[in-house]
């Protein structure tokens, strides 16, 4: 199942390899696109792959190594990236895993993608989706669902599901994904690499399609802390495109090495206890918690009060701004067309039947319901009024604490098909919404694999707003007891086996429990 990989690697090794010409950046990029050849099909990570593009920029790449000048293409030269289906990259397709924009073709490139690209990544292509990221399992793309690398009959969690998925097979070193409730942290968790949302503002939305505007936020997944902040260095700052990005001048990479010694970690004795939070969850989350105690951490306990009202504000606010934001998708200006309709009337009616998905409808029906006359009033003006109240709650929680640690997700991945009640899907979320609506940064820590299950789980590191770099610092330290995040073994280099072979060490890891 396996292929060579630079993508396995992570970016001080490829630079240190490139700066010493034991192997160019075109090797870099045939070698990627490879290892997609040879082991994507059983993942489906990518929709589309830019040959062309990997080339161009590693021949950029090549000539400023042949001069002596690798800096000058930036901090992340020769860096096998890939982005989500809802980033616009010029001339690419940019569907959002839905049959209504299946043809579409981007005739520009968000900001984001654009920031990867200039600081040296090679981009390989195109990421699979929840479709308009609505879920949170990649089961809801119009294109086929993808696969856990750990465990090809479980989801890699969702929306962001391609983008960790591929950097957990090993298929690129940076991937980019967005998050509104939890769609980078979640899959972070359940593929076993690291994945970050910073805070609100820190990266510019200005081309990735919009889900809920005050909500979605852009991030990258690595399998390395080091990695992750190298991406967020280059990805944060103030665009002219996007009036609530910020400039940001942080160096996220500056603070790994401090430890947490000294560092106060918040802990919400609530969230231990909460429903539906499995036995292995609560372990490793409990284990992480120790580790950095050891590591010279006070551990605090916290509260957050309104916290569990977070699920139903986020499900009237993100269904209001996202039947908002899919109108524009009429058949006329954007999307598929109903060629057969007798009236406009009849074709936006046919055409979005046709074009959306069943939980894209669904969500559109809320929003719309919602923001109706004498329904707005009661549900949404309560939601914001919540908001306002958990944004309170964290802003005092962080004059006791410098980062708050808690879980991702009540459980480990689950197999495809396991979870069909919407409401029970919803779930995944329940401890990552808090953080959207507040507008802080958080983030997945994998810290081993479940004693139940054998699967990864991470921990969700949440900083205050803008102080990013808090979370990472304590993820570093966590990342010098449980290591940097593998590619799964059944992609890893040298394993022959292949899915017997992961089945077989899952049983292991996890005594037998299979």
């Amino acid at each position: 199942m396996t292929q060579t990989s630079f993508a396995s690697m992570g970016v001080r090794e490829l630079q240190a390899g490139l700066a010493t010409k034991q192997f160019s950046a075109r090797e870099i990029a045939e070698q990627s696109f490879a290892c997609i050849e040879a082991n994507d099909a059983s993942v489906h990570a990518f929709l589309e792959t830019t040959e062309a593009l990997a080339y161009e920029a590693a021949a950029r790449i090549d000539a400023a190594v042949a001069a002596n000048d690798l800096a000058s293409c930036g901090p992340l030269a020769g860096v096998p990236v890939a982005f989500k289906d809802n980033m616009n990259l010029i001339g690419t397709h940019t569907t959002c895993s839905s049959r209504m924009l299946e043809g579409y073709v981007s005739p520009y490139t968000a900001t984001c993608v654009q920031n990867i690209i200039d600081a040296g990544g090679i981009p390989l292509g195109k990421l699979n989706m929840d479709e308009f990221a609505f879920g949170s399992s990649t089961e809801t793309s119009a294109f086929g669902r993808t696969c856990n690398p750990w465990d090809l009959e479980r989801v890699p969690g969702g929306s962001s599901g391609g983008s960790a998925a591929s950097v957990a097979a090993g298929l690129a070193t940076i991937t980019l994904g967005s998050d509104t409730g939890g769609s980078i942290r979640q899959p972070g968790s359940f593929c076993g690499v690291v994945a970050v949302k910073p805070t609100y503002g820190v990266v510019s939305r200005y081309g990735v399609v919009a889900f809920g505007s005050s909500l979605d936020q852009v991030g990258p997944f690595a399998r390395s802390v080091e990695d992750a902040a190298l991406a967020l260095n280059a990805l944060s700052g103030r665009d002219p495109l996007d009036c609530t990005s910020q400039d940001i001048t942080t160096d996220f990479t500056a603070n790994l090495a401090e430890g947490v010694r000294g560092m106060r970690i918040g802990v919400v004795p609530a969230f231990m206890e909460a429903r539906g939070l499995t036995a292995e969850v609560k372990a490793k989350t409990e284990e992480a918690i120790g580790a950095l105690r050891d590591a010279g951490a006070d551990i605090v306990e916290i509260d957050l009060p309104h916290a569990q009202a977070a699920m139903s504000a986020y499900y009237v606010l993100g269904p209001c701004e996202a039947f908002s934001n899919l109108a524009r998708f009429d058949s006329v200006r954007y999307g598929y067309c109903d060629g057969n309709s007798k009236d406009l009337g009849a074709q936006y009616e046919t055409s979005r039947a046709a074009g959306f998905g069943l939980e894209a409808k669904r969500r559109i029906m809320l929003g719309s319901y919602l923001l109706s006359s004498g329904v707005y009033e009661k549900y949404y003006y309560a939601a914001q009024k919540v908001r306002t109240l958990i944004t309170r709650d964290y802003a005092e929680a962080y004059e006791k604490c410098d980062v708050i640690l808690a879980p991702v997700a009540p459980r480990t991945a689950f197999k495809f098909g396991e979870i069909s009640d919407p409401t029970e899907m919803h779930l995944s979320d329940m401890f990552t919404i808090s953080i959207n609506i507040a507008g802080n940064g958080g983030m997945s820590m994998p810290v081993g694999l479940g004693a139940d299950t054998g699967l990864p789980i991470g921990v969700q590191l949440i900083s205050p707003q803008f102080k990013d770099e808090n979370m990472l610092r304590a993820a570093a330290a966590l990342e010098l007891a449980y290591g940097r995040a593998p590619v799964a073994p059944a992609f890893a280099e040298g394993d022959t086996e292949g899915d017997g072979q992961l089945q077989a060490e899952k049983v292991e890891k996890a005594g037998g429990a299979r």
